[in-house]
């Protein structure tokens, strides 16, 4: 079996994986993203991979490795449009529209006289969010129609068009904390809770995570989120409404679980790494041949 793991930078959750994979008897190939090319008309060297697993930090790495791999007819998880729907919270929200998974309420301006209005439609306090991006950052909540304005105007005055894209969201008065649940091949496997006294409750913003029991609620509304991105291996931050019951605010694709593992009691890089060799094993053709637990 031969199976390959894309990088920019081994970090612990890249480390557990390789040796996640090692314990099922299959050697990874840890592949740095800086230091290949591809030939779009040599696909060899690719295609005798059973299956890719994407690790790349950097969004537009892992999606251009990823579109150029799939192209040659690897089978790369995540896939890439899973990617692409993950990574931006605009493509994430209409996903979810779409399936009728529960959200918080969505408006999206790209003047900045749309996005005071957009603001407003939702109503104070409202929460803009760039599109792209991850751990809370730049992140505000806009308590009122001064802070609206001066928000705006910075936002506009930033030279980046990515910038310009005003994504609002509903403020859910949520309970000191949020929910993030590890979904792997269709399966909510793990969950913690993400506990703050600030507003933003990521743990790179200082929250504390405790494990907690996936109930049937959770596990239905991750599940499904997961689904309509069509990501193998997702974590789902969710909401809990006091009016309108689990939210889901967004997803991740390239989830980080270091600090997870103990916290749930899940050995959550094991059980990624047996989705991925199921998946290889399931590919026509595939070479995976060899029995999990029995050398590579």
């Amino acid at each position: 079996m031969r199976i390959a793991l894309l990088y920019v930078r081994i970090r612990e959750e890249e480390r557990l994986l390789i040796e996640a994979f090692e314990k099922a008897g299959v050697t990874v190939e840890p592949i740095d993203l800086r230091t290949v090319s591809f030939d779009l008309a040599e696909a060899s060297r690719w295609s005798a991979f059973d299956a890719v697993v994407d690790r790349s930090l950097s969004l537009t790495a892992s999606i251009t490795a990823v579109r150029v791999l799939e192209r040659f007819g690897v089978r790369v998880v995540n896939p890439a449009s899973a990617i692409e729907i993950c990574s931006d919270k605009l493509q994430t929200s209409l996903a979810l529209e779409q399936a009728g998974v529960p959200q918080p309420r969505v408006c999206v301006a790209t003047s900045p006289e749309a996005a005071i209005e957009a603001i407003e439609a939702i109503g104070y306090p409202a929460v803009i969010k760039p599109t792209v991006g991850s751990w809370g950052r730049l992140v505000a909540r806009i308590n009122d129609r001064d802070a609206a304005e001066a928000v705006i105007e910075h936002r506009f005055a930033l030279p980046s068009p990515q910038q310009h894209v005003v994504y609002v969201q509903e403020h859910v008065d949520k309970p000191g904390r949020d929910l993030r649940i590890f979904v792997v091949g269709g399966e909510a496997i793990a969950g913690i809770s993400r506990e703050s006294e600030h507003w933003v409750t990521n743990t790179a913003r200082g929250a504390v995570a405790r494990g907690i029991e996936i109930t049937p609620d959770i596990a239905d509304i991750s599940t499904r989120a997961a689904a309509c991105t069509g990501a193998d291996i997702a974590a789902v931050d969710l909401f809990e409404c006091p009016r309108r019951g689990l939210l889901v605010n967004e997803l991740n694709h390239s989830m980080e679980f270091r600090n997870s593992i103990t916290t749930t009691g899940v050995d959550i890089p094991g059980r990624v790494a047996q989705h991925v060799i199921e998946i290889a094993r399931s590919r026509p053709g595939s070479s995976a041949t060899t029995p999990v637990g029995a050398p590579a």
